[in-house]
C-alpha cells in the first residue's frame, strides 16, 4: 500500500542538552532561550530557537545551525556554573519530518506512541520508539518530526523508504 506522505531527512540543527533546575538555567541563559515550558512533554519556542521539555530538569534547545557559534557563545557550556550543565549535542541526532494527509499512518508503523491530537497535542515533544530505536517526537506543520541517533540515519531513511511505497 503507498501513503500520500513525502518524508525528509533533515540537515544537522544547532542543539544543545539542559540539565538543572529551571531557574539556574534562566538565570544563566538570560535572554539567549526562549521561556524553558514548565510543563512535561512539551515545548516553547522564540524566534528561531525552541526548547524541549523532556525529562526532570532536562531539557533540549533546537535552533537552525547558522546559529550554533551564537549560541555556544551566549551559553558558555564550558564555563557554566556547577549546579547546571549545558552540552553541545548538535551532531548527535539525525532529525526527519514526515508530511501529508497519510503521516498519522506512517508513524503508526513507526512508532507505538498514540498521536492523535487528542492525546498529543500541537506542542507536544517526547521521547519514544521508532522502528524499535529511541527517538524523540513532536508534531510540525503537517505532520510530524522525529530524530534518532545520527548512527541510525541511513537505516531510518530505508526503513520510511519501505514504509512509505
Amino acid at each position: 500500500m503507498s501513503y500520500d506522505v513525502t518524508f525528509q531527512r533533515r540537515g544537522l540543527d544547532a542543539l544543545f542538552d539542559l540539565k538543572g533546575r529551571a531557574g539556574a538555567i534562566r538565570g544563566w541563559a538570560g535572554d539567549t532561550l526562549p521561556q524553558l515550558p514548565d510543563r512535561p512533554n512539551t515545548r516553547s519556542s522564540g524566534g528561531e530557537v525552541e526548547v524541549y521539555y523532556v525529562g526532570c530538569d532536562h531539557w533540549l534547545a533546537r535552533a537552525p545551525l547558522d546559529q550554533e557559534e551564537m549560541l555556544e557563545a551566549q551559553l558558555q557550556p564550558a564555563t557554566c556554573p556547577v549546579e547546571i550543565s549545558i552540552v553541545r549535542v548538535s551532531d548527535t541526532l539525525s532529525f526527519f519530518r514526515v508530511t501529508g494527509p497519510d503521516a498519522p499512518e506512517v508513524m503508526a508503523i513507526a512508532c507505538p506512541l498514540d498521536l492523535h491530537e487528542a492525546a498529543f497535542a500541537v506542542d507536544a515533544v517526547t521521547y519514544t520508539e521508532m522502528f524499535g530505536l529511541k527517538a524523540l517526537v513532536l508534531r510540525c506543520t503537517g505532520g510530524f518530526e522525529f530524530a534518532v541517533e545520527q548512527s541510525f540515519g541511513d537505516m531510518v531513511e530505508d526503513y520510511l523508504t519501505r514504509a512509505t511505497v
